[in-house]
């Protein structure tokens, strides 16, 4: 039945932590209202799902530029996408 797609562990990862975290910010938005506005680095007045989308936008350009100029593995992206994502929530 899910054949049309390359249903791997690591794409149900993918899917597994995007919905995990869309999950996180919707108990956050109901525990506290307003989506945390903050002024961050890029001088862009942002809200925590704003930042959650740069982070996954960010990321996917990572692995995508990695693979392009590099290919295979793909533990260095990673890390440069974590911290990608620790910097957007931090200072974004």
């Amino acid at each position: 039945m899910l054949g049309w797609m390359a249903w791997t562990w690591p794409t149900a990862l993918v899917f597994i932590g995007l919905f995990s975290a869309m999950g996180v910010l919707t108990v956050l938005e109901i525990k506290y209202p307003g989506g945390d506005e903050r002024k961050g680095a890029l001088g862009l007045t942002t809200t925590r799902g704003d930042r959650l989308f740069l982070t996954c936008l960010g990321t996917a350009f990572i692995f995508l530029g990695w693979l392009g100029f590099f290919g295979m593995p793909l533990w260095a992206p990673l890390g440069i996408a974590i911290s990608w994502g620790v910097f957007c929530f931090w200072k974004v």
